[in-house]
């Protein structure tokens, strides 16, 4: 025989209760209450047929309804049993139909998220493989080259050495800067907040790249003269880092003979925005979205050329959020590129 449908169980359950109760009140209503309240037993009867029919029809039908849901929640992975809520189940089956079709939403954007980021670790191990390659080959080269007799000759060895240390200083600086990357990623690394001057640390930041930049003629100034201090609260060290990216990257991609400025305003009643502007070959709009992701590159082989680890914008980016705040970019191509970034006012 087939097995009975649990529809049909469920309907021959549901009659079978009805009908007990019905039987039980119905011999009350006849053998007690019919001599006592004559007509009035009828509607007594009638009311509390109602209520008892409405009573195990609902418990009947959300308790199927539950169990039919809880069944598909175990059958779907996505779904976990355990954020299913009995009350949450009723007899209107569109709420729960709606429900269930957010529920599901919801999930699937996860997975989009999930696959997203499956699909971001892929490339940034790619990219990172790609990146240590390039230095490891070229010193591999070097010292293989030395080992098979070049080094013999002093000039040629002076030389090759010196090649092999740019690599070596590549990849420390791609390690270093990894390494600093997954501190600020993890809930561990804290901010050391604190007061500073930040016309002083951009001079400070100025003064340390000013051969830097007179090798390409380019010019590190102010917008204005500051007379007075611009007080500002964060962590000094990591807001110096985001000034020497900043201003690093003006000066690798600026153009020779070109200006790097730097101002501070006010952006809001309790916050400045400092920004570093460049007149230099500015970045083309399609790349703008993507410039502070790992290792991401305007240029390939330019940005080689110029040597950093391609994960310094990346770095920026996560200083800043990790201090609640904002960084912006604007940028014209071919007339140079804006990049600012808020700071919380010193009161």
């Amino acid at each position: 025989m087939k097995k009975i449908k649990k529809t049909y169980r469920y309907a021959l359950w549901s009659a079978f209760y009805s009908t007990s109760i019905s039987v039980i009140i119905a011999l009350l209503s006849y053998f007690i209450l019919i001599d006592l309240l004559g007509i009035w037993a009828v509607v007594i009867f009638g009311i509390l047929m109602f209520i008892v029919l409405f009573l195990i029809i609902q418990y009947r039908a959300e308790h199927f309804i539950y169990q039919r849901v809880k069944k598909l929640y175990e059958d779907i992975s996505i779904l976990d049993v355990n954020d299913l809520e009995r009350k949450d189940v009723t007899t209107d089956v569109e709420a729960l139909t709606k429900s269930l079709q957010t529920y599901v939403e919801d999930r699937s954007k996860e997975i989009v998220v999930l696959t997203q980021r499956d699909s971001f670790r892929r490339d940034f191990l790619g990219n990172v493989a790609h990146e240590l390659k390039t230095p490891l080959f070229t010193i591999q080269g070097y010292i293989l080259t030395l080992i098979e007799g070049a080094a013999e000759d002093k000039e040629i060895r002076t030389k090759y050495l010196g090649r092999a240390n740019k690599g070596v200083e590549r990849l420390t600086s791609i390690i270093k800067d990894l390494d600093t990357l997954a501190k600020l990623e993890t809930e561990g690394m804290k901010m050391n907040i604190q007061t500073f001057n930040i016309v002083e640390l951009i001079q400070n930041v100025f003064d340390l790249f000013e051969m830097k930049a007179k090798k390409r003629n380019i010019t590190l100034l102010f917008d204005t003269i500051y007379e007075f201090p611009r007080f500002v609260r964060g962590d000094v060290e990591r807001i110096e880092q985001v000034l020497i990216n900043l201003i690093v990257n003006s000066i690798k991609y600026g153009k020779v003979g070109g200006i790097t400025t730097a101002s501070i305003e006010s952006y809001s009643p309790n916050k400045f925005i400092i920004k570093i502007t460049d007149n230099g070959e500015g970045i083309k709009e399609d790349h703008i979205s993507r410039l502070f992701e790992r290792f991401y590159r305007v240029d390939q082989s330019r940005s080689r050329e110029q040597g950093g680890s391609g994960l310094g914008l990346s770095i920026v980016k996560h200083i800043i959020e990790a201090h609640n705040e904002t960084i912006l970019l604007k940028s014209d191509y071919g007339k140079g590129s804006e990049f600012s970034f808020t700071l919380e006012k010193a009161m």
